[in-house]
């Protein structure tokens, strides 16, 4: 598997290398059926062209050794067997020719006993097959079979036995076995074979040169497309790719060029927007500061003084101060969010004892959970958990997952765990409220986003405080988990690398999807 693997996303990433393969595949598939096609006519012409003339060959020898013996008869003495059939033999060995067109074999019918046997070049009365000498005997005609000649040295080749009954006279009945070898037709077909594959091999490598050359013609484009593409992502809005020619692929080459300074120019007054946004924002909040101030102690003037004041008045102090306090929450959110947007953010890292954070933490809120009619129930490891973090970061992403787990328990009890192992710590944060619906996971950490709209707060609240979190926790490297369904609770995880932007595999707290 750890080699098939990157076989495989090697495989994946490469359309040349695809496109080559596939037209070799192609390729190889119809050379080797036109091959064998070629192979098997040829194959069928050489021997279709060699049975006929083995047949014409044994159907003239056999006349001949026939005539031979005949005109034995006609003498005034006859001559003996011995001597009809070496004759015979002599007589086929002289129409083979020296390069031996054929051998042959004169073999007596079984019922005639001790009578001679005789056979040209020492081939062996086996090269013919039983079947074939029985099918001859029995129909009294020329038969033919392919098999194989043997020799009594050893030696074997391919032939044709061509067989046919003889009569001798004053002997009785023999049979006349021509066997034709094919060493001829197999080292033509063995050339052909040959050059076939060498062929096929040279065009297979033809094909795939030009196969090559032109995909590359194609995909280099949009390779360095691709390349430039990547580099767009990371910011680097000036590349452009190379127009050459005007076909297809320079108009591809020009519109993509043309993608790219659209691309730019709209980035481009994006960011003067944006900064501009920040700016408007930070300048703002540093305005209304001032004025807040002075709001805030008429304020507490008046909040010190309410035990002086008629029940109306005296509600209204209370609702002042209130008021003002999460006007100086919201201020204290946007001046965060404008440093986190201009990437004036930075950490003031220190060793960070998480489990005593946490439980600070709690303490701050039990008051508040008993309001509530919620139960703080914190789950942690004996001991100190120690990592280096912004202390101050850190306990507001905790405020803000305690706070909102107390806002949405719905009088249910919140779970709050700390964990940690080799590489990183997590603080797990669980409501039993109405939950988080799956496809709001990714929205609930954007700006000013509620899942429920017609939800009345109570903890009061900007809208702000999990997208300030999950800045605090990517500016360490690490990042908040969130699981749940509507109406079973949602789960909250904090997790953090021990050092800031550590690596980590894993969270020591595994953020739960399933129903509380």
């Amino acid at each position: 598997m750890t080699i098939l693997g990157p076989i495989r996303s090697y495989w994946r990433r490469h359309l040349q290398l695809r496109l080559v393969v596939i037209a070799l595949a192609i390729t190889a598939v119809v050379l080797g059926l036109v091959g064998a096609l070629l192979l098997n006519r040829v194959t069928s012409g050489l021997l279709q062209a060699k049975e006929r003339a083995s047949i014409s060959e044994a159907t003239a020898a056999q006349l001949e050794v026939q005539r031979l013996l005949n005109a034995s008869d006609t003498g005034l003495s006859v001559p003996n067997a011995t001597r009809l059939v070496d004759s015979a033999i002599t007589a086929l060995a002289v129409r083979s020719g020296s390069p031996g067109l054929f051998d042959a074999l004169l073999l007596s019918d079984p019922s005639l006993l001790g009578q001679p046997e005789r056979g040209t070049k020492l081939v062996a009365e086996m090269s013919v097959p039983i079947g074939l000498r029985t099918a001859v005997q029995k129909q009294s005609r020329q038969l033919w079979q392919y098999s194989t000649i043997k020799y009594e040295d050893g030696t074997t080749r391919p032939g044709i036995v061509v067989g046919a009954p003889i009569v001798i006279p004053q002997v009785g009945a023999y049979e006349l076995y021509l066997l034709f070898p094919l060493e001829s037709e197999q080292n033509t077909i063995d050339l052909v074979r040959r050059a076939v594959f060498v062929t096929g091999l040279l065009l297979m490598i033809g094909i795939g040169l030009l196969v090559g050359f032109i995909t590359s013609r194609v995909t280099a484009p949009v390779r360095e497309a691709a390349l430039i593409a990547e580099d767009l992502a990371s910011g680097e809005f000036d590349r452009r790719m190379q127009v050459r020619g005007e076909d297809d692929l320079a108009r591809l080459a020009g519109s993509f060029n043309e993608m790219a300074q659209s691309l730019q120019t709209q980035i481009i007054n994006l960011e003067r927007l944006s900064h501009v946004q920040q700016r408007f924002v930070s300048d703002v909040s540093h305005e209304l500061r001032t004025p807040l101030t002075t709001v805030r102690m008429a304020s507490e003037m008046i909040y010190d003084q309410r035990g002086n004041l008629d029940p109306a008045t005296a509600r209204s102090a209370e609702l002042l101060r209130n008021q003002v306090d999460r006007f100086d929450v919201m201020l204290s959110d946007l001046l965060e969010i404008s440093r986190i947007d201009a990437g004036a953010a930075e950490l003031e890292t220190a060793p960070l004892d998480l489990h005593a954070m946490t439980l600070s933490v709690i303490n701050e809120y039990e008051e508040i959970a008993t309001s509530h009619q919620s139960e703080l129930i914190f789950t942690a490891p004996d001991g100190p958990v120690f990592i280096e973090a912004d202390t101050r970061r850190v306990s507001r992403v905790v405020r803000n997952l305690i706070a909102n787990a107390i806002e949405h328990s719905e009088g249910k009890p919140v779970q709050i765990s700390v964990e940690h192992n080799a590489q990183c710590a997590s603080v797990g944060v669980r409501d039993q409220g109405h939950g988080i619906a799956p496809a709001d996971y990714e929205r609930v950490f954007s700006r000013f986003w509620r899942a429920d709209p017609s939800r009345t707060r109570t903890l009061g609240g900007t809208g702000l405080g999990l997208a300030i979190s999950a800045d605090d926790a990517a500016l360490h490297g690490g990042r908040i988990d969130v699981g749940g369904h509507r109406g079973a609770g949602a789960h909250f995880v904090l997790t953090l690398p021990l050092v800031p932007h550590g690596h980590f595999d894993s969270p020591a707290i595994e953020v739960s999807r399933e129903a509380v």
